[in-house]
């Protein structure tokens, strides 16, 4: 697959990077994110997976669920294969396995499941009382407004304009660091306009998933996800997708850690669309561990 044009908008690329390429029966591959270096956002990987998926089960079926793992750290300057297994075709539900793939080697490994839309008993949590998305600063106005309490590096890697606008509703690590109750809100939406595709937002919401979250298990110990002498990566990530939404309208992303331990913490979260529907759910134990609580070099 070529790269991405030049004269292509942030979208038009997002849309691209989760818009996976089939290359022959039960195989894809996912470009690399434009730009990217280092490790490969787990996000990505899910969203692409998610997709490959989609593409060998029957339309009428929508993502519901997907448990992944990480297996080792990606290369974010490289595509991605994708193998899809095909585990079953029942009445209602299908169920794919997902191996992505980079340097001949497994990177990720993933579960989901589709299902075909019906109606059914019905009950939902209600969204937390939180004030609208103009309430808050984005990434890019607390990098500025934050900007001589960071280090250079990670200035430069916050005021990167990404497809997906976040805008937190707490201010917390790499911001300020200071112990605080595990509970975090993040209004989050697209940079712009999407397709009408419902899978395309719900694998978009899925690789959103992915953004803000395990930072929630180290809120209790105000540490952050980027700071020096912490090593933090997912392990685990799973993601229910109740309902279709878009990600180009505003959702709130709400999280919450009941568990840290053994270098490890536990968050759950939940998607809400602007008007209070509850879309998705979300769950992930990532690893956290102090830089010379062991050797820092292996998970």
């Amino acid at each position: 697959m070529s790269e991405m044009p030049a004269t292509e908008s942030l979208i038009d690329r997002f849309v691209r990077l989760l818009t996976v390429e089939r290359l022959e029966e039960d195989y894809f591959r996912g470009i690399a994110a434009p730009g990217a270096r280092g490790h490969l956002f787990g996000g990505q990987i899910i969203g692409q997976g998610l997709m490959a998926a989609a593409q060998t089960v029957a339309p009428e079926r929508v993502a519901h669920s997907l448990h992944a793992y990480f297996i080792r750290a990606g290369v974010a300057e490289k595509p991605i294969l994708y193998n899809i297994s095909r585990d079953r075709d029942g009445g209602s539900f299908s169920t794919r396995r997902v191996v992505a793939i980079q340097e001949g080697k497994p990177i990720l490994t993933m579960s989901a499941s589709f299902q075909i839309r019906e109606k059914g008993l019905s009950y939902t949590a209600e969204m937390p009382d939180v004030p609208g998305p103009e309430e808050f600063k984005n990434e890019i106005e607390l990098n500025e407004f934050y900007a001589d309490k960071l280090p250079v590096r990670l200035r430069t890697y916050l005021a990167e304009n990404r497809p997906v606008e976040l805008r937190p509703t707490i201010v917390r690590a790499p911001y300020v660091h200071k112990p605080m109750e595990p509970q975090f809100a993040v209004w989050i939406r697209a940079k712009g306009p999407m397709p009408d595709d419902p899978q395309l937002h719900r694998s978009g919401i899925a690789f959103a998933s992915d953004m803000q979250f395990m930072g929630t298990a180290l809120m209790p110990h105000g540490r952050g996800f980027a700071d020096p002498d912490m090593r933090c990566a997912s392990l685990d990530h799973s993601v229910w997708l109740h309902e279709d939404a878009r990600l180009d309208d505003w959702l709130l992303y709400v999280s919450d850690s009941n568990w840290s331990g053994a270098s490890r913490g536990l968050s759950h979260g939940k998607v809400f669309t602007r008007d209070g529907k509850l879309v998705a759910q979300t769950a992930q134990e990532g690893l956290m561990r102090q830089i010379g609580s062991k050797d820092g070099k292996s998970r």
